[in-house]
């Protein structure tokens, strides 16, 4: 069995601040993390926890991975996007122009997210955290899609998306051109292996997959940090 999606992790310099903007945004509770940090617990339309990790870091460029949100209508949007600068978002010039009928918000850290405009077929039965959107390529669309055991359920153009087999969030990729990391990506996946796997076998699964190994020394106990095809960071949990 693959091991599955547990948790985006955001480094943070006040975790829990941005735990209680996200949790206000997406309605859900926060729990402490026994590895350090904050979580979010997941809502019915979305199989993983949305981990705040502490790290004192400044963010210097665009996050390579942001969530895209949902609407069901133009009223709908304007109160999810009025709710999130209540909470302390503001809007954000990522070098949209005029012609996008989404919104682009960046929460209390500066961390990127969209309000997509509704009727986005794509993301129709998505739930409200209807993507992750990343920057990748095909090929590591392709990675994460073994990682994971989700399918594609696009693929054209190099840009690729995967999405699990019990629907919910998709995690997409761009293609080419691919933007710069800016030094430790600051949004990360946390996986955990599968129940009754054995975690050494787990790591080798991933290292075959085309994973490597990171020395990162940040990520504290309880989890081994690898980077995907594109050099993406990500950790695997000792145990859960």
């Amino acid at each position: 069995m693959t091991a599955h999606l547990f948790a985006i992790t955001f480094d943070a310099r006040e975790p829990m601040r941005l735990a209680q903007f996200w949790s206000g945004l997406l309605g859900r509770g926060i729990v402490d993390d026994p590895h350090d940090g904050v979580l979010l617990l997941p809502a019915t339309d979305n199989a993983f926890h949305i981990r705040f990790a502490p790290n004192q870091q400044p963010k210097v460029v665009q996050n390579r991975m942001h969530f895209d949100l949902t609407s069901s209508s133009l009223e709908d949007q304007r109160q999810t996007v009025a709710r999130a600068l209540e909470l302390g978002a503001r809007h954000a010039d990522i070098g949209q122009g005029p012609e996008i009928d989404h919104v682009v918000l960046a929460d209390p850290e500066g961390n990127e997210f969209d309000v997509i405009a509704p009727g986005n077929n794509f993301l129709a039965g998505c739930g409200f955290v209807g993507a992750l959107a990343c920057d990748g390529s095909q090929a590591v669309g392709y990675f994460w899609s073994r990682a994971l055991g989700w399918p594609l359920v696009w693929d054209q153009d190099e840009e690729t998306a995967i999405q699990s087999p019990d629907g919910g969030t998709k995690i997409t990729w761009g293609g080419p051109p691919h933007a710069p990391n800016g030094g430790r990506d600051r949004v990360r996946f946390d996986l955990a292996p599968a129940v009754d796997t054995d975690w050494q076998v787990e790591v080798d699964r991933l290292l075959s997959l085309g994973a490597t190994r990171v020395d990162t020394g940040q990520d504290g106990p309880g989890r081994l940090v690898l980077a995907d095809p594109d050099g993406q960071e990500f950790s695997l949990l000792t145990h859960r």
